[in-house]
């Protein structure tokens, strides 16, 4: 698997029917578990990488998102991530909420959640199915 594991005691995602509910993905390099240097372009690409490697560990991939939840630090990041959303969504457009905080787990720029349709076979590694 291609994202990093979960930081706390929480499952990476759930399998609900024909639904998983990805937890927030944090620019974490799968390798050391460590923030990715640079700065929100970074941190943003990584942080999508880790979802839709959650996504198909779940069965699902990003074609199949419904919904996601992005939180910034920063709302003046909102122009850069959003061009870089868009590029990785391609012409799917899910529903998408965006909102700033005051923190993030290990002071990241960008965290990113989502729900989406599963059709696969679930990954056991970092998914549950309920």
């Amino acid at each position: 698997v291609d994202a990093p594991a979960a930081i706390g005691p929480y499952s990476q995602a759930i399998k609900v029917g024909d639904l998983l509910f990805c937890s927030g993905c944090v620019p974490l390099d799968p390798q050391t578990t460590e923030v990715v240097s640079g700065g929100i372009e970074e941190q943003t690409e990584r942080a999508l990488k880790n979802m839709k490697a959650v996504l198909e560990e779940g069965g699902s991939d990003v074609t199949r998102v419904v919904k996601t939840t992005v939180f910034l630090k920063n709302m003046a990041d909102f122009a850069t991530v959003n061009g870089i959303y868009a590029n990785f969504f391609g012409t799917h457009k899910p529903a998408r909420s965006c909102v700033e905080v005051s923190r993030l787990p290990k002071d990241v720029l960008f965290e990113i959640e989502c729900i989406a349709r599963c059709v696969g076979t679930l990954g056991t590694r970092i998914c549950v199915d309920l």
